[in-house]
């Protein structure tokens, strides 16, 4: 959210209401409506404002960020896509054995994005290798 500051000038210095100010940049007026409310909240000014930094500046309203840990255990797509194949598998169902094995793992939608970005990633196409004239493919009747 690099746009908190356009959007406090927009609103204090230029007096914009929270549509015109979403309409300028591209965002919703509840993003407008949410980084006033909070910039009000911690009691900044303009002046305040222009002395930080973006980084700062975003730390102020909406806190540190948090690091991102790298030690959950990735789920492994390749045995997702095959244990899919069978006979009332789930994606949740799936989810719920690596939650078994890894307690601190990847919630449902972060599995499950894991999963749909590796399976887009493939290629789904058949190779099929013939000589000219040996076979025909028609398309059936509809």
């Amino acid at each position: 959210m690099r746009h908190i500051r356009e959007i406090l000038r927009l609103k204090w210095t230029l007096r914009r209401s929270h549509r015109q100010t979403a309409r300028s940049l591209g965002i919703s007026a509840g993003s407008v409506a949410a980084v006033v409310s909070r910039a009000a909240h911690k009691a900044l000014t303009w002046e305040a404002v222009a002395a930080l930094t973006d980084d700062q500046l975003e730390e102020t309203l909406w806190g540190p960020k948090l690091a991102q840990t790298a030690d959950r255990p990735t789920p492994d797509p390749v045995r997702i896509h095959t244990e899919l194949r069978g006979k009332g598998v789930t994606l949740e169902l799936l989810h719920l054995e690596y939650l078994a094995k890894h307690k601190d793992g990847y919630r449902y939608s972060a599995f499950c994005g894991h999963y749909r970005r590796w399976l887009a990633l493939q290629r789904c196409s058949m190779r099929q290798v013939h000589k000219a004239g040996e076979k025909l493919f028609t398309k059936p009747k509809a």
